[in-house]
């Protein structure tokens, strides 16, 4: 089984800690049918040609009152399922309209801005906030989005200016420095920023201790993360959870002591809730990370009694099924999916391509392809499914086919601005010609040209960091369960 894989669920678990580590607070209330109604319009643009700003004004020329909680309620969901531009759009009309923005509505304008325009336009917007904007949340969402986008100077003088401020009250700035190392491969740098924590006496919360757990179980100091477990149990019981159990299970399969993985995942089983569907898809990878088929069925089968199964539920079936290099249960899943799915997701497509690929059936990766060009009418972006089969056919070094879908991306690529071929696809393409001796970047540049595609493409072509090609599995992967569709359950109306 290859290992890059069998570890993606423990990748996505620490992205998800992340996430909690920076969460903005945001009140939790029932939806009433009309929030409901308003969301689903908004979650279906990309269907109804509509904008955003058409979709409220309509709503107020209708006589709709759209209260401001509601509002939010529909920018958390969007967010949630990566619909950034989207969310930013409702508060820009909330702006436009002059309703009236809290210091915790301007920390979240500034990380939609972030996620959707980049650093320098968050920093300029930042820069342009009233001082009363200015507070403890807005300089938390700006040491964010330093975090997220790994610019580590700019985070740790935003830090020690919060610091001097004394906004540094809570553990979500150590949260975000701590991800920071993370993601930077740096994970001896987490325990002093816990020390630091502890000697302030700020409370750790559940994602400080899973972060913790995860920097020394990458030093591959696996008692020392049972010992921070065990602290966690000791100190307050009431924080161990579903996504503690999953933590600690996704650090047993990385070690291959799948005996313990299975073990904490039977008591994260046991504490889950029945009413929540996300513990099931971890149980899913996980179980496919001890290379538990049996499991992974019974999982899968439970997950249908008693949840509307979405989109993303399949396409966490679907990659646990690619994991445990079951083609003929993939192949029956995905017909399943394709017989009931309304919104037909071109990330399950992509999984089902790679698993094929995987094992070299080309034939019936090409036909799936054609089948989803096919069910979508020819609307795309099918970006990332030609960057599958360049990548391929690079491996099996046949350039032919690999420039020819890559030029069949760049093509499509014309409709969609800002894209340009992955870090992987671009390191693999220079990798090939470097052994066949052969001048990439001129090469590359050549089919560029031939294609009009802007020149942007060729930017880091020049001075590639070849010592990085071993983390492009890494970014390919984590980007299959990342990108912005709406999960819809397949049986929705």
């Amino acid at each position: 089984m290859n290992c890059g894989r069998l570890i993606s669920c423990g990748r996505r678990l620490l992205r998800q800690m992340c996430t909690e580590a920076t969460k903005l607070a945001e009140p939790e209330a029932k939806h009433s049918s009309n929030e409901v109604s308003l969301y689903r319009k908004l979650s279906s643009l990309g269907l109804t040609g509509r904008t955003v700003s058409q979709t409220l004004n309509q709503c107020i020329m209708e006589g709709k009152v759209l209260k401001k909680d509601e509002l939010q309620r529909c920018i958390k969901e969007l967010r949630k399922y990566r619909k950034f531009k989207d969310a930013l759009e409702i508060m820009e009309w909330m702006e436009y309209r002059g309703i009236t923005f809290s210091t915790t509505d301007f920390a979240l304008y500034l990380d939609l801005v972030s996620l959707t325009k980049g650093v320098a336009a968050a920093e300029s917007y930042f820069s342009g906030l009233p001082p009363r904007a200015k507070g403890k949340y807005t300089h938390g969402a700006l040491l964010n989005c330093y975090c997220r986008n790994l610019m580590e100077d700019k985070a740790l003088a935003l830090f020690e200016n919060m610091n001097e401020l004394n906004y540094v009250t809570n553990d979500l700035p150590f949260n975000n420095l701590m991800c920071l190392y993370m993601r930077l491969g740096k994970p001896d740098k987490v325990p002093p920023l816990i020390d630091n924590m502890k000697q302030r006496k700020i409370p750790l919360t559940t994602p400080a201790y899973i972060i913790w757990m995860n920097s020394c179980a990458s030093l591959n100091d696996i008692e020392e993360a049972e010992r921070i477990f065990e602290e966690m149990k000791r100190e307050n019981e009431d924080k161990i959870n579903w996504l503690t159990y999953s933590n600690l299970a996704a650090i047993y399969v990385k070690a291959k002591d799948f005996e313990k993985a299975e073990s904490a995942l039977k008591m994260l089983e046991k504490i889950a809730s029945p009413k929540e569907r996300e513990p099931y898809h971890f149980l899913l990878s996980l179980y496919a990370g001890t290379g538990n088929r049996g499991e992974v069925n019974r999982v899968w089968n439970y997950l249908k009694t008693v949840h509307p199964v979405t989109n993303f539920s399949y396409l966490t079936m679907l990659q646990s099924l690619r994991r445990l290099d079951d083609i003929e249960g993939l192949t029956k899943c995905f017909e399943e999916w394709k017989t009931n799915c309304i919104s037909y997701d071109m990330r399950v497509v992509g999984t089902v391509l790679r698993a094929y690929l995987d094992q070299d059936l080309c034939e019936e990766a090409l036909s799936v392809f054609e089948e989803a060009i096919e069910r979508r009418q020819g609307k795309g972006p099918f970006l990332k499914s030609q960057e599958t089969f360049i990548l391929y056919y690079l491996r099996k070094r046949n350039e032919d086919l690999a420039v020819h879908h890559l030029e069949a991306a760049l093509s499509e690529a014309k409709d969609y601005d800002g894209w340009s071929p992955s870090p992987e696809v671009k390191s693999a393409f220079l990798k090939y010609y470097e052994e066949e001796n052969i001048d990439g970047v001129e090469k590359l540049r050549q089919i560029f040209m031939d294609s009009n595609f802007h020149d942007r493409c060729l930017v880091n072509y020049t001075n590639a960091d070849k010592s990085a090609l071993g983390s492009h599995q890494i970014l390919n992967e984590e980007s299959e369960v990342s990108q912005g569709h709406e999960d819809l359950p397949v049986d929705a109306h």
